[in-house]
């Protein structure tokens, strides 16, 4: 029998199928073995008989069952499948990596040595935890991002391939023919538009399973907004990013309907699509399994009344964790409003300007780590030792990109990032809790958490805060997030 499928509470899958329970959407799928199909838990389509139905923890164990996605419910605009709920680490990462295009180049070898572990000792992580390998999934997904981008765009169909990670048109339409057993063009049922020439625009929803509060996730970006660089309005999110070799400008906003965002791009080229939509879903954290997170931090008597009154509140991630490490050594203690104004100055100092026509007012793209290395950075604000901490983190990252990653565990990048001069356990720990968006990050030694968790004026230390998070695994990272929005 199957590892991932006796994961999976039988019982449950088959309640929130009948009830169509949006909460646990993208958290399982539902193999339909009378038609050969494979659905969302809310699709809208009848009820199967329960004997004909068997559950998959992710559509790329449906896929390799050899089942068809649905063309009513659309498995491709699921929420991604949570690998993170406690159970390995690791096969999330891996999963964040093959969801931005890791494999549509390089190969499962390499991705095993990026995570520090054999091969085969990942196969069996993701047989164990997805019900599928990880040239499976990387297979399945291009096939499902592509059908949701001729569904979406109206990009032209060779591109589309492209941007999906296939290598050529040919083995685009045999895959795309091999899954719904029609060319990608028949099934679009309307010829390509071209894009206007120089760049490339498209809108795309975002499923997420709810709760989400959005309103708290855009007050916690608003508060910290690189001026010129991003901003934040009334309902939406705007920045300029950098992508690949080139620079675009992204807005998020909620959806028209249902539990999804609308994300609205303008690029150089749509190759990295891809990425683009990985990353945002990862800065949102729409992949998170708030009832797996709700039911463990509820337990703790300071927690609860917090998250009940924050239903939704997510981690709020970075778009770039280099800039996630800047943000970190200028904000050390200092207050979120002048760490705010003195990336302004660096941004204003060392970035190039750059003009689009949805702009709202933003004019800069963040610096990269071989700019600020090399960068004039006197008279900002900063102490000297802040200044050089600073440059020296830059100039690891401009030679070394993939510093910044957590290989094996989460204690190892700690123990690697505090080798650095000026980067202690803080830091470290907050560029994974929102730079990598790794679950169970914890800065036990922040002050604010020990005055949230002060019990009759008396403020814990730090390794009493250590010891009451030990109960929050492996979502200390929430509960940081939580207590900080209190």
């Amino acid at each position: 029998m199957n590892e991932t499928k006796a994961m999976l509470d039988p019982q449950i899958c088959e309640k929130a199928r009948l009830s169509r329970d949006p909460r646990f959407d993208g958290l399982f799928f539902t193999g339909v073995l009378s038609t050969g199909i494979f659905c969302r838990p809310v699709c809208p389509a009848p009820q199967p008989k329960a004997a004909n139905v068997v559950y998959f923890a992710s559509a790329a164990a449906a896929a390799e069952a050899g089942l068809k996605p649905c063309l009513r419910c659309r498995p491709e605009t699921a929420p991604g499948t949570p690998a993170w709920n406690g159970t390995s680490a690791t096969t999330a990462r891996a999963m964040h990596l093959i969801r931005q295009g890791v494999l549509n180049d390089g190969s499962v070898d390499s991705l095993a040595a990026r995570l520090g572990m054999g091969s085969r000792q990942l196969r069996r992580l993701f047989r164990q935890h997805i019900g599928a390998t990880p040239t499976a999934m990387a297979n399945v997904q291009r096939v499902l991002f592509a059908k949701k981008l001729l569904a979406e765009t109206d990009l032209p169909v060779t591109q589309i391939a492209f941007a999906s990670g296939f290598g050529s048109l040919r083995r685009f339409n045999a895959a795309f023919r091999k899954t719904y057993r029609e060319s990608p063009s028949a099934f679009r049922h309307k010829g390509p538009h071209p894009q206007n020439a120089g760049h490339f625009k498209c809108a795309l929803t975002l499923a997420y399973r709810p709760p989400l509060h959005w309103e708290r996730m855009l007050a916690f970006y608003r508060d910290r907004a690189i001026p010129g660089v991003e901003s934040v309005g009334a309902n939406a999110y705007h920045r300029i990013i950098r992508i690949d070799d080139g620079v675009g400008i992204i807005h998020v906003q909620p959806a028209a309907k249902g539990h999804a965002v609308r994300l609205e791009a303008t690029l150089p080229d749509s190759r990295g699509l891809m990425r683009l939509v990985e990353q945002v879903r990862r800065m949102f954290d729409l992949d998170a399994n708030m009832q797996a997170i709700v039911r463990t931090l509820a337990a703790d008597g300071i927690l609860a009344p917090i998250v009940a009154r924050l239903e939704g509140m997510r981690l709020p991630g970075a778009w770039d964790v280099f800039e996630t490490a800047m943000r970190a050594v200028v904000g050390q203690q200092i207050s979120v409003k002048a760490a705010q104004t003195i990336l302004g100055r660096i941004v204003q100092r060392t970035a190039g300007t750059y003009h689009f026509d949805n702009a709202v007012g933003l004019t800069h793209c963040f610096p990269t780590a071989a700019t600020l290395a090399q960068a004039d950075l006197t008279g900002l604000g900063m102490s000297v030792q802040r200044t050089r901490t600073l440059q020296a983190l830059a100039r690891t990252i401009a030679t070394e990109p993939g510093f910044l990653e957590v290989r094996s565990t989460l204690d190892d990048f700690v123990r690697r990032a505090t080798a650095l001069p000026g980067i202690g356990p803080w830091t470290a720990q907050y560029i994974a809790l929102r730079g990598l968006g790794e679950p169970d990050a914890f800065p036990a030694g922040d002050l604010g958490l020990a005055q949230a968790l002060s019990e009759n004026g008396i403020r814990p230390k730090a390794h009493q805060v250590l010891a009451r998070a030990e109960a929050w695994r492996p979502w200390r990272a929430y509960a940081a997030i939580y207590l900080w929005n209190r």
